[in-house]
């Protein structure tokens, strides 16, 4: 398998990078990423050079992709903005990157390679919040900030290709993710960065939005099932079950860390916050035979302990902009 990733740098690519080729000993894997906000080359520092190969360079870039996507069996999509606060206050590159990028694999395939499987990793955040029940793939797309609009579009797009053109292309839509090498700008890092560094922890609003809540492993196998064995021109919502508010996430994490609730800021809510967000995820379960293998407080403490373990990793990538306490207030 020659499989061509994009945004390989950041959080879950690249333990997904990781975890192919642990599992798959023949696989070979071409990385393209443009070190923007949220990547970090330190995630794959020690991985076996002679399987791998870093590009560096922009999904958006037209010519680099097609050269790319040619030499491809398959590629997985990683690449994208992803902060939603940021996007609040600058949404032009959500645009750029999410829209524009997504179409140029998807023209390169087109063009180039349309026998090559494409898995598009998208967001629950797409469905907007649901205050009872849970989405299904068929639902309408109601998304509520510039980021999960960017993301709306590029799964429409997606799935307009696959229609029309015929291309192997399948969307994951997963819950929220945490686990080792995420960024310290979003909700659990910053939580224990700021937690163990003796800052008090933000907690937007009341806290009391619930997410659906995932260790980062266990999207990576969810991936890899639907780049084996998911259907061209389907969608797969990719969730554990592990719903929690985000205070009482904040909650989980001081106690592994044996802090109190004396630790916690409630702070202005962001523009848009969603509610909750749920998904049912019971069509890759019964089609594809998928299964979380970590429960919340089993990942919370590995997630806990990595980064209380590897301050070399996310020393480098921390300023006060990162661990802001409301950086939607920010120009970034």
């Amino acid at each position: 398998m020659r499989l061509l990733v994009t945004g390989g740098m950041g959080f879950i690519g690249s333990n997904f990078i990781r975890h192919y080729l642990e599992r798959h000993q023949e696989a070979r894997i071409v990385n393209v990423d443009a070190l923007k906000a949220g990547s970090n080359p330190e995630s794959l520092r020690g991985i076996d050079e002679e399987r791998y190969t870093f590009v560096e360079g922009d999904i958006s870039d037209r010519l680099l992709m097609a050269d790319l996507v040619e030499k491809a069996d398959a590629v997985v999509n990683f690449a994208a903005e992803t902060h939603v606060d940021r996007s609040i206050s600058g949404p032009e590159p959500f645009l750029a990157s999410n829209v524009a990028g997504t179409f140029s694999i998807l023209e390169a395939l087109r063009t180039r390679n349309p026998g090559a499987r494409l898995v598009h990793i998208s967001t629950d955040e797409v469905y907007g919040d649901v205050l009872s029940g849970s989405f299904r793939e068929t639902d309408a797309l109601r998304p509520s900030s510039p980021y999960s609009a960017s993301k709306a579009a590029s799964d429409v797009f997606v799935s307009a290709y696959a229609r029309t053109y015929g291309l192997s292309a399948m969307i994951t839509r997963c819950t929220n993710n945490y686990g080792p090498r995420q960024f310290p700008e979003k909700l659990i890092p910053k939580a224990i960065i700021r937690a163990n560094t003796s800052l008090k922890v933000p907690i937007y609003g009341t806290g009391e939005n619930v997410r659906d809540w995932i260790f980062v492993l266990d999207h990576c196998r969810a991936v890899e099932m639907v780049l084996e064995a998911g259907e061209a021109g389907e969608v797969y919502n990719v969730s554990s079950g592990e719903e929690r508010t985000n205070l009482a996430v904040v909650r989980a994490l001081l106690e592994i860390l044996g802090k109190g609730e004396e630790a916690i800021e409630f702070v202005e809510d962001r523009p848009g916050h969603d509610l909750r967000y749920s998904l049912d995820s019971s069509k890759i379960r019964r089609e594809l035979g998928w299964r979380p293998d970590w429960g919340f407080r089993e990942g919370m403490e590995e997630t806990v302990r990595w980064y209380v373990e590897n301050e070399s990793w996310w020393r480098p990538l921390i300023d006060d902009r990162v661990l802001h306490p409301t950086p939607w207030k920010l120009e970034w």
